[in-house]
């Protein structure tokens, strides 16, 4: 289903793990923390793991949706497009781990193919994880413990790097290939090159005509498959992948609101402003405030809020 990820670079989705050079997150979230209680749509090469502890939520995963309730989970494969969601907008909480390929041996020979084999774009998008299987609680109980352990005063690195490779291995062990190919897949590689365009050129000004080139299809072609494949116009996907952008330059720098938006390809702090409360809810200034003054388990879902 995913042969057009082949065409996508590393201009993935950043995550704020929780160590300094131990690419691993381990969050507790809730889905009031979003706008209209969805998050936005990303990818990342992480492999995602998300486990239900109260209520339910509803997933997209490239073109699927899927609903995941108290007790159960899901896997996410890596690169795939995806993120959670209430329709009804109603409250879940759950726990979110996203584990980096380089904790699995992404640099070794051995470690590329494994990864390649069971991760890569041929192999299925995304598992459900069941608590009555046997090995799918597993995981789910060991995701319990990685956030347990992540909170201690002094975390054992160890024990966590042994907690996350286990459960990627175990997905490894049951996951399987894709049964079918994605049913356009011209359409779908040619979406991919647009998404790429505006993740690599988001700081600076896109029209939908610059977009619509990339792909070399028409204004409104362009607009069918952004609607098709992550359910918005593009213009619509730009925006939220810009303010996507300013949260990470929110959290992670001193910079200004007036350099912060021009980073982001907004011409004016105002303009920024202005989608940014009505993205987010609120205004640059205030989400600064909330986000460092949060506890560090209370950021929101990978890839929604880094």
């Amino acid at each position: 289903m995913n042969k057009g990820l082949e065409v996508f670079s590393d201009s993935s989705e950043r995550l704020n793990y929780n160590f300094p050079d131990f690419p691993l997150y381990v969050r507790k979230g809730t889905l009031h923390q979003f706008l209209r209680f969805a998050a936005e749509c990303h990818w990342h090469p992480d492999l995602e793991f998300i486990s239900v502890l109260e209520g339910f939520m509803e997933y997209f995963i490239d073109e699927q949706i899927v609903r995941i309730n108290s007790g159960s989970g899901i896997f996410v494969n890596s690169k795939r497009l995806h993120y959670g969601f209430s329709a009804d907008q109603t409250d879940c909480s759950y726990i979110v781990v996203a584990v980096h390929p380089s904790l699995l041996g992404e640099n070794t020979y051995p470690g590329k193919a494994y990864l390649k084999e069971k991760f890569g774009p041929l192999a299925e998008d995304y598992l459900i994880l069941d608590s009555t299987v046997s090995w799918q609680m597993e995981i789910l109980r060991s995701m319990s413990e990685l956030f347990d352990e992540v909170n201690q005063n002094s975390p054992n690195m160890l024990r966590l790097l042994s907690e996350a490779v286990s459960i990627c291995a175990s997905v490894g062990d049951h996951i399987k290939k894709n049964s079918s190919q994605h049913p356009d897949d011209q359409s779908w590689m040619i979406f991919w090159k647009m998404v790429d365009f505006i993740h690599h050129n988001y700081d600076n000004k896109i029209s939908l005509k610059n977009i619509s080139e990339v792909g070399s299809v028409s204004k409104s072609q362009c607009c069918k498959l952004f609607k098709k494949y992550v359910g918005q116009p593009p213009n619509v996907y730009l925006n939220a992948y810009r303010i996507l952008k300013g949260c990470e330059m929110l959290q992670e720098t001193n910079r200004s609101i007036c350099e912060i938006a021009l980073a982001c390809g907004f011409q004016t702090a105002s303009y920024f402003s202005y989608v940014f409360r009505i993205t987010k809810g609120e205004n640059p200034q205030e989400y600064r405030r909330r986000v460092k003054n949060e506890p560090k388990h209370e950021t929101e879902l990978s890839g929604m809020d880094r």
